[in-house]
């Protein structure tokens, strides 16, 4: 729980009354690989955060499974669209190894902002966080070169090929199997 602490305080700070709230409406779940937290056409009712472990956000688009995004340990994850507009997602997000999962339902961190400012302000800066993450990766996708971004990527997760299907990288980087190969052949 400290880490999970820590990282609460690295979005902004709380209240003690505020933080013992939010701390309290957590669930927590210990869920083995290939778990489906939220499935195709389900409603994403929660916001995760994965303890230990992986979980990837992906979707289909013409019969292939594309990696949106991969959380790993300590991070904080979710269906954006769907947990805010409470409409089914596109997006399914299983575990990809056995994973220590937090939830916090939507109505409940709903509820939690109207009655405390602070977690109100602090959820914003969260989302925030999400949004500016996926600008960088929309911007890397569009002007980095496929090595750039590998190398990126093994700079903020430097075990992620022990731990994460090669299949799985290569879609999140946005380019095939065979030229992650030949990325990594360099190496």
């Amino acid at each position: 729980m400290e880490i999970f602490n820590k990282r609460i305080d690295s979005i902004g700070s709380l209240s003690p009354e505020s933080r013992n709230a939010l701390l309290n409406a957590w669930e927590s779940w210990s869920v083995p690989k290939d778990h489906f937290l939220v499935r195709e056409n389900a409603i994403a009712h929660h916001l995760f955060y994965i303890k230990k472990g992986i979980a990837r956000i992906y979707y289909f688009k013409n019969g292939k499974e594309i990696t949106e995004w991969l959380a790993l340990d300590n991070e904080f994850f979710f269906s954006i669209i769907s947990f805010f507009e409470q409409k089914p997602s596109n997006l399914i997000i299983q575990t990809i190894e056995a994973s220590e999962v937090m939830g916090i339902h939507h109505d409940t961190l709903m509820a939690l902002c109207d009655r405390y400012h602070d977690i109100e302000r602090w959820f914003r800066k969260a989302i925030t966080g999400s949004l500016i993450l996926s600008q960088y990766r929309m911007d890397s996708i569009q002007f980095e070169t496929a090595q750039q971004r590998y190398e990126k990527l093994l700079t903020n997760y430097p075990f992620i090929v022990q731990r994460v299907p090669l299949s799985y990288i290569a879609s999140f980087l946005g380019i095939t199997q065979e030229t992650l190969s030949r990325i990594r052949s360099q190496h």
